[in-house]
This record gives structure tokens, C-alpha cells and sequence, in this order.
């Protein structure tokens, strides 16, 4: 994939359920590097979108090139394998497992063991979850969790149960991390957190999509900004001319959205 092509690349998306049009000829391209993001009102089809391209649903038209490949079709285990994680609007952590192991079951849908192995649990299925283990600690540092590692999930904030999610969506080693709002919930303390999160991860060189109702969150870190309301696209661009454009303010942000704030 060279520089110009996009890491993710979204043509004439259309969703059907039943009578109902979800989202339709919708059109999106995600640029290697970039964070991205995605808003508008509740019942877009923002989230109906995201579980197209993980392979969760898929859509009745259109097509979904991830690395200029097609995955309309595959099982969300194999877009993960090849380079696609996601985290989703409910926290669905274990919350009975520890934290580090709730990291290590993003890290194991790339092991390679086979099911004798893990029976058997011989040499190589060892060294391979000494390595899965390290790797989860690794992304458990990255988040600035590594303290809590041996603590129950679900007993920790819902800030820090969300960046276990991260965590979690980064231990299997992606290109591209699509994040369904992620901020909600925090508090502001927690939210600034995120964004120095996302930075970080960007720097890390995974490209982002986000799905957000934070409009100060997505003006403040995007690069790209699209709008979807009642399921088609009504804008996209830099996030100071998306802020501004009038089919936005009536259809999402509202006449009284002050662009300053």
C-alpha cells in the first residue's frame, strides 16, 4: 500500500434491515496516520457502520477495502487478524477476570497454537503465553494500568475499565483502531486522559476511527471529521469547516452550537 492509498476505504455503503435503510451510499476514506472520527445524532448508523466494517454485520451494497483489500465477508476473527481492532460503546470487559487477563484475550487472537497444544500445554504453547503475557503488560504500561494488572476488572472506575478496552483492542496488534465512544462516561479529568491516549497511540503509527459525541474531544484531536444523520453523509473535512457547516449545525449540533467552546 502506497502513501496515497488509503488504510481504509468505505464506497456506496448501504445497510438494510428488513424495510429499515440503516445507512445508505455512504463513502468514507481514512488516511494511513490519521485520527479520524465519526459523528452525528443518536440513530445515524454510526455504530451499524462500524459493525460492517468488523465484520459483525454485512452490508447489503457497497464495498469495505481495508490495506486496498476487501473484507465484506469475512468473520470479525479474521478482519482482527489482519490488522483491524475495535473497541465498542458498552464496555464489554470479563469483569470477573483480572485486568491483565482481560488484556491477554485481545493478545490470544493472533496465537498460533493449535488445540493439542494448548492441551497439552507443551514447550512451545508455554513460551507462546510467556510471550502473549508480557505483550498484555506491555499495552497495560501503554495505558498507565500496570499497577492494578492483578485486580478484578469490574472493580476498577469506568475510566480506567475503558482503557482497559484500549488496552485490550491494542494488545492484538493492529493498524487501524476504531474506537466507539470511547468518552463516554468520563468525567473531564478522564476525557483529557483519552485525548493524551490517543495521541500517544498515534504516535505509536496506528491510524484511528472514532465515533464520538464529545464534540470538544473530536475538534480538539481530528485530523477528519464525517457527518452522518438518519444513515447518509452529509459532510466531511477538516474539523473547523465541518464545525461551521451549516448542514451540520441544523442536523447535529443545533443553532445555539458556539464553535468556540
Amino acid at each position: 500500500m502506497n502513501a496515497t492509498t488509503p488504510i481504509l476505504e468505505i464506497t456506496n455503503l448501504t445497510k438494510h434491515f428488513g424495510g429499515v435503510t440503516a445507512v445508505s451510499n455512504i463513502d468514507i476514506s481514512v488516511q494511513q496516520g490519521q485520527i479520524a472520527s465519526l459523528i452525528g445524532p443518536n440513530g445515524a448508523g454510526k455504530t451499524t457502520l462500524f459493525n460492517c466494517v468488523t465484520g459483525l454485520e454485512h452490508p447489503t451494497e457497497g464495498s469495505i477495502k481495508f490495506q486496498n483489500r476487501s473484507i465484506v465477508g469475512l468473520r470479525p476473527d479474521q478482519i482482527a487478524t489482519i490488522g483491524m481492532a475495535r473497541t465498542f460503546q458498552n464496555i464489554r470487559l470479563f469483569s470477573k477476570l483480572t485486568v491483565l487477563d482481560n488484556v491477554k484475550i485481545g493478545r490470544h487472537c493472533q496465537s498460533k497454537k493449535r488445540l493439542w497444544g494448548a492441551i497439552s500445554r507443551n514447550q512451545k504453547q508455554r513460551q507462546e503465553e510467556a510471550y502473549i503475557t508480557v505483550q498484555a503488560f506491555q499495552q497495560l504500561s501503554f495505558v498507565g494500568l500496570e499497577e492494578v494488572r492483578d485486580q478484578l476488572a469490574g472493580n476498577l472506575s469506568y475510566g480506567d475499565q475503558r482503557r482497559i478496552e484500549v488496552a485490550r483492542a491494542l494488545a492484538m496488534g493492529p493498524t487501524l483502531l476504531l474506537l466507539d465512544e470511547p468518552a463516554a462516561g468520563m468525567n473531564p479529568q478522564e476525557t483529557q486522559r483519552l485525548i493524551e491516549l490517543i495521541h500517544a497511540i498515534r504516535e505509536q503509527g496506528i491510524t484511528i476511527l472514532l465515533i464520538e459525541h464529545d464534540m470538544k474531544l473530536v475538534m480538539q484531536i481530528s485530523d477528519w471529521v464525517t457527518v452522518i444523520a438518519q444513515g447518509e453523509k452529509i459532510s466531511a473535512g477538516k474539523p473547523e469547516a465541518v464545525q461551521n457547516d451549516t448542514r451540520v449545525i441544523k442536523a447535529y449540533l443545533g443553532e445555539s452550537y458556539d464553535a468556540q467552546t
